[in-house]
């Protein structure tokens, strides 16, 4: 945790600073938000549903805030470190891990004073009615080797311009695709997390206790502590409201139930603790979640 931070304002943020630097690639070329518009553009970036890639060397005072984040991002920090606001609380993201920031909720990056931050991202263009990259089992933070994808980055960059080959370019993205679905999906092979998570999804209204849970996953409760942290970057108890407040969005954007009706159906008997919890992690109320949904 990075300790006591002020909370984003309620509009959206663009501030990088005369100290910040970047190389962007656009995955349309309909894209033409100002700090895009002269950036280097790949079409086959889309075949993924990727918005825009880059490399970016950060400072103070950098921060970026978007309330509605239409994609899954991506960030995997090679020099330095930063902060991310996301499930409700600041995180520190610093050389050699990782983070994925998922659509449709508040998300926030926010440089430190006097500590530069340097990394690479993948930005992501999705819909609510397509499953995004960030699933129930994708870690919030993690560790992760940053060299191989800033140079596919980079590659692929340079790759725009000179000789712009599609057979070139193809391999380049296929390459950074498979970098980040490998993050998003770190224990698909661990049975023992699998077990825990599966049993939670189909009865998020269950007043889950640690116990229970290490009990699914045959493992000591500090145990199954150590591996959610390795792989996900939460606490267990931590990664049950993720999954109530991910069954708790669905539910909202997709049904008429009253509000009342999900918060008890995802585990909460007030309906004002719930709107609380939910706004904390999602960054809106519940109300405002389905008015942005479309639903009335």
């Amino acid at each position: 945790m990075a300790g006591t931070l002020k909370e984003p304002s309620g509009q959206d943020v663009h501030v990088l600073g005369a100290k910040t630097h970047y190389q962007a690639i656009r995955g349309s070329h309909v894209d033409e938000r100002d700090w895009l518009a002269d950036q280097a553009y790949c079409p086959i970036l889309a075949q993924h549903h990727i918005a825009h890639v880059g490399v970016m060397r950060a400072e103070s005072p950098f921060e970026v805030t978007r309330h509605n984040q239409s994609g899954t991002f991506m960030l995997s920090c090679f020099a330095g470190s930063g902060l991310v606001l996301v499930d409700g609380s600041w995180h520190r993201i610093q050389a050699g891990e990782a983070c994925l920031l998922p659509p449709f909720v508040m998300n926030s990056l926010r440089c430190e004073e006097s500590t530069p931050w340097h990394f690479s991202w993948v930005r992501y263009l999705e819909s609510r009615e397509v499953n995004p990259v960030v699933s129930a089992h994708s870690p919030l933070s993690g560790k992760f080797a940053p060299a191989p994808m800033q140079r596919a980055i980079q590659g692929l960059h340079a790759e725009t311009q000179s000789t712009n080959s599609p057979a070139m370019m193809q391999l380049w993205v296929d390459l950074l695709q498979s970098y980040v679905s490998r993050f998003a999906q770190p224990y698909q092979s661990d049975s023992r997390l699998y077990k825990v998570w599966s049993a939670v999804e189909q009865n998020p209204g269950k007043a889950w206790t640690l116990v229970e849970l290490a009990a699914i996953s045959s493992v000591s409760e500090e145990h199954l502590r150590r591996l959610c942290r390795k792989e996900l970057g939460r606490s267990p108890i931590q990664q049950v409201t993720f999954l109530r407040m991910q069954k708790a969005s669905q539910l909202l954007a997709s049904g008429d139930d009253k509000i009342e009706v999900i918060a008890r159906e995802v585990g909460y008997q007030n309906p004002f603790t719930f709107s609380t919890a939910f706004k904390k992690w999602v960054g809106w109320r519940p109300s405002e979640h389905r008015s942005l949904s479309g639903k009335k």
